[in-house]
């Protein structure tokens, strides 16, 4: 083991690493899904697959709803990580009135994942089968109703195993955080690795974030079983 691997452990600036970008990418993935989860339903409400629209007045409002939401997702969605986080460090400026450190990292993350994660929640509520959203209305339900009371809650597996896969994501995004002045276990694996040519402290480094990916894997998991009425 290298001497800079046991200063970085003795001085905890690993320890302090893992939960940096633990709670880095817990907090933006939180945020991205009050933006990408709404998205996400009207993305399928509005399509022409979705929620049946009466009068050619809302049907044209959905129509045009869905395409212009369809193309910003798409837009940014298409935007490499990297590339997108430094475009949008003034935005970051504009809220915290700086474009450098965690908090403009955690800003930046969450306008790059909630269109991710609004495509995965359309993919997700899209799998709810069409029979029980027309049971729903021969009931007399509001769109509402059925969105809240019947989409979702029949979603809800797939919407947990896509929020593992997005915060995962999320957490490899988290390693770019050093190039926006954050900090984490990849800013440790760059600064005092890459910088320094040390390969046990990034490889270090990898097996931290890895063990963390597998932890998020598990509880997601066994959280996705729990809600999955077809395994009872």
């Amino acid at each position: 083991m290298s001497e800079m691997l046991v200063k970085l452990w003795d001085n905890g600036l690993l320890q302090l690493g893992v939960w940096e970008t633990i709670y880095m990418t817990l907090l933006s993935t939180g945020f991205a899904y009050l933006f990408g989860l709404p998205m996400g339903v009207i993305l399928w409400v509005t399509d022409k697959n979705g929620l049946p629209q009466v009068g050619k007045g809302k049907q044209m409002a959905c129509r045009i709803i869905n395409c212009v939401l369809g193309f910003v997702v798409n837009f940014f969605r298409s935007i490499p990580c990297i590339i997108l986080m430094v475009a949008m460090m003034p935005v970051a400026r504009l809220i915290l009135g700086k474009s450098l450190g965690n908090g403009s990292v955690i800003v930046t993350l969450i306008i790059a994942a909630a269109p991710y994660i609004a495509r995965m929640v359309e993919s997700s509520v899209k799998e709810v089968p069409s029979g029980v959203i027309e049971a729903a209305q021969s009931m007399g339900c509001t769109n509402w109703q059925i969105v809240w009371h019947v989409l979702l809650p029949e979603a809800k597996p797939s919407l947990i195993h896509g929020s593992v896969i997005a915060t995962v994501t999320v957490l490899g995004y988290t390693a770019m955080a050093a190039t926006l002045g954050g900090t984490g276990l990849g800013q440790v694996a760059i600064i005092y690795g890459h910088q320094r040519s040390n390969a046990d402290v990034i490889w270090v480094c990898v097996v931290l974030i890895w063990i963390v990916v597998q932890v998020i894997q598990f509880i997601g998991e066994l959280v996705a079983r729990k809600t999955d009425k077809r395994i009872r």
